[in-house]
């Protein structure tokens, strides 16, 4: 797999919270993060960034007039960015590469340019820079004044692990010296959940305990719910002192597509991806997944299913974040690798509640994270103890 990559920082911006003590304690708590709201006419179940985070992206468009502008998943990106660069003690115009992704960008400013443009017959001057896919690597790379290389991409689904692995190819290949990957989603908008509705995909809203049943195989109904947020990840070359992880393994693969939103019943993409990312460590040295489990019924029992054939007797445990704090789209590969990254680091396994499992035994030493996206393009991610 060439040289080893270390994670040397790893930092968030979510309804988890923005900090690594917040999201643990979160996550150490068996209460969900998903409420009903009314996001324009309806009332949905969604998980939003708490009022005291999304403060700080006030305070951040006050502070510069150019951020004025900018939707909540570039200024969640800059965020996010900023906190991960800092912890892993980079410096401001230091030379690493950049690549945010996002699988929808900048939704909330499109719907509501376009909005505008329904009623006046015209664009704002800010209708197309400020809502360009580019728009969020751009601005982290100008927020924190890199030097390096500077990537933006949408991969739907996985395009966060996809920036991992683009991090990992180039700091193999010698093209880069550090450099930070992430996701960035804020689609908690009318349209964008119409669409899942559209799709009979979306949760209804509910008083039940639990609205997102991820991973959960005896629920008889379609259970995905959003969310939003922001994640971002330090890669260095090498094993470096005071790693927080090391990647081990990464592996990626394409579904041969039957109609836009594909996976077949064992998700043959997500198996090749698995194995791949395994290379020569064998099923049995892996303690846990962290899947990508959207709350769907097909797509929560085709990732069962692969992980089932890749690891047979030998199955890890097996979790997700999704019932806590819904699918965040391109960025929930980051914040995936994130909950595997501080359950290595306080050697603890967050399981599913609802979920029958096996307790932990013993310490966790690697864990696998997964994520696929419409289009059936899968990403796994190997990770270890440094």
């Amino acid at each position: 797999m060439g040289i080893p990559v270390s994670i040397t920082s790893i930092a968030s911006f979510s309804p988890l919270g923005d900090s690594s003590e917040t999201v643990w304690k979160n996550y150490n708590h068996i209460g969900t993060l998903i409420t009903n709201t009314a996001i324009g006419s309806a009332i949905v179940p969604v998980a939003a960034v708490p009022p005291a985070l999304k403060e700080k992206t006030t305070l951040l468009r006050e502070s510069d007039a150019k951020y004025r502008h900018l939707d909540d998943s570039v200024l969640y990106a800059i965020l996010a960015s900023r906190a991960a660069v800092s912890k892993a003690g980079w410096g401001i115009g230091d030379d690493f590469g950049v690549n945010i992704g996002s699988s929808r960008g900048a939704t909330h400013q499109f719907e509501e340019h376009y909005r505008n443009y329904l009623e006046t017959g015209k664009a704002a001057v800010q209708a197309s820079p400020s809502t360009t896919l580019g728009n969020i690597s751009s601005w982290v790379a100008h927020d924190l004044k890199s030097s390096g290389p500077e990537i933006s991409h949408s991969i739907t689904c996985s395009t966060a692990l996809h920036a991992v692995l683009n991090g990992v190819a180039w700091l193999r290949a010698g093209m880069a010296r550090k450099f930070l990957a992430g996701g960035a989603e804020a689609p908690l908008t009318p349209f964008t959940i119409a669409q899942m509705q559209a799709m009979k995909i979306y949760a209804k809203a509910s008083g039940g305990a639990y609205p997102c049943l991820a991973s959960d195989l005896l629920k008889k109904v379609n259970t995905m719910v959003l969310g939003e947020g922001a994640a971002a990840v330090c890669l260095e070359p090498g094993i470096v002192d005071g790693a927080l992880a090391t990647i081990d393994g990464v592996g990626y693969a394409t579904e041969m597509l039957e109609h836009s939103v594909f996976l077949s019943a064992d998700a043959g993409c997500m198996q090749r991806a698995m194995l791949m990312a395994l290379g020569g460590t064998p099923p049995s040295a892996v303690d846990a997944v962290v899947m990508h489990a959207p709350g769907t019924l097909k797509g929560d029992s085709a990732e069962h299913a692969a992980i089932q054939k890749v690891f047979g007797d030998a199955m890890p445990l097996l979790t997700t974040n999704k019932w806590k704090i819904g699918h965040t789209f391109g960025a929930s590969g980051l914040l995936s690798l994130e909950m595997a990254v501080l359950m290595l680091l306080n050697n603890k396994f967050i399981g599913v509640p609802f979920t029958e499992g096996r307790p932990q035994q013993g310490n966790l030493k690697k864990i696998l994270v997964n994520a696929v996206g419409f289009g059936g393009n899968a990403v796994s991610v190997l990770i270890a103890r440094p």
